[in-house]
């Protein structure tokens, strides 16, 4: 009998995203400094060409960033698709371009943090989040630790599939988000977890906690995974310089952690999470509707 998963990705209704995945991979064979060009204008054309989610970043950032004006705003609205554009090239990056290349483009900051949280044997809870660097962040990290990583299966079997193989290219494993068992089974082998809990996934299962002072349903996750494994809960950041050079910054641990109930739990992480975000604010994914649920169930008219 025919293979039912090699039969099903080449049906008609996964050719565009064959297509797509074949010009990803066609961009990715030329040179670096030219792969991030393409990217800059991949992520023009998507601002000119995607209403609806420049709407998106504009709502997200007219929240978050209260101080800007008019014209810093759309400023920034622009430069967030430039660089999820650019984020685009630098995932096919990861998945395909040889290993060692970053490792001269790259530096860690905070290292010694998780060094010593190491040391004390209840491995490491490593807090992340969706910067438009989330696949190359991965990939720059294992340069210096191995690491698993929490994900949600793509819905697309095809990009599924890229993505995992990918992915295990430099980290050790994927672990799907509902699966707690493996990842204690990680934590208590004295090893890495990297978890990102900052998209908003309904109100089932979530709380809410101001994220840049708007309230947000955040998964209450983090606090219960560090409560079951007495781990340490660090947060990374990365971002690309104007240099195109990458930074990796560890974090001191969050501490203390978790806190009395999950709201405050959700609050402190969100915390955190602004601290990297801070960093460079257009190299995160804006596009992303993060305040989608709002409190009591209301309806949501925020990206109307």
């Amino acid at each position: 009998m025919p293979n039912k998963t090699v039969h099903s990705i080449f049906s008609p209704a996964y050719w565009p995203t064959w297509l797509g995945l074949g010009l990803l991979r066609l961009v990715n064979t030329l040179p670096f400094q030219t792969q991030l060009g393409v990217g800059k204008w991949l992520g023009l054309a998507l601002f000119y060409l995607a209403p609806k989610r420049r709407h998106v970043v504009y709502i997200n950032l007219k929240l978050c960033f209260q101080e800007l004006d008019e014209t810093q705003l759309k400023k920034m609205v622009k430069q967030v698709f430039i660089e999820n554009g650019i984020g685009i090239i630098e995932t096919a990056m990861a998945w395909w371009s040889p290993r060692e290349d970053f490792r001269r483009r790259v530096t860690i900051e905070g290292k010694e943090h998780l060094e010593e949280a190491l040391s004390k044997g209840k491995g490491v809870i490593l807090l992340g989040a969706h910067f438009s660097t989330l696949d190359l962040g991965g990939l720059l990290f294992s340069l210096f630790f191995p690491l698993h990583t929490m994900y949600r299966p793509h819905n697309n079997l095809l990009m599924d599939q890229v993505i995992t193989k990918g992915r295990l290219r430099s980290i050790d494993s994927m672990i799907d988000r509902s699966d707690f068992r493996s990842v204690l089974k990680a934590l208590k082998r004295n090893e890495i977890v990297w978890y990102a809990p900052d998209q908003d996934f309904g109100p089932t299962n979530s709380v809410f906690a101001p994220f840049f002072g708007v309230p947000a349903a955040t998964v209450p996750a983090t606090a219960r995974l560090a409560k079951m494994s007495k781990s340490p809960v660090i947060m990374l950041s990365h971002h690309r310089s104007i240099d195109g050079q990458y930074i990796l910054r560890v974090h001191p641990p969050v501490e203390p952690f978790p806190l009395d109930d999950d709201v405050a739990s959700a609050t402190r992480i969100n915390q955190e999470i602004e601290k990297g975000i801070r960093y460079e604010p257009t190299q995160y994914m804006w596009v992303h509707r993060r305040f989608k649920t709002q409190p009591n169930l209301i309806k949501n008219k925020l990206y109307q």
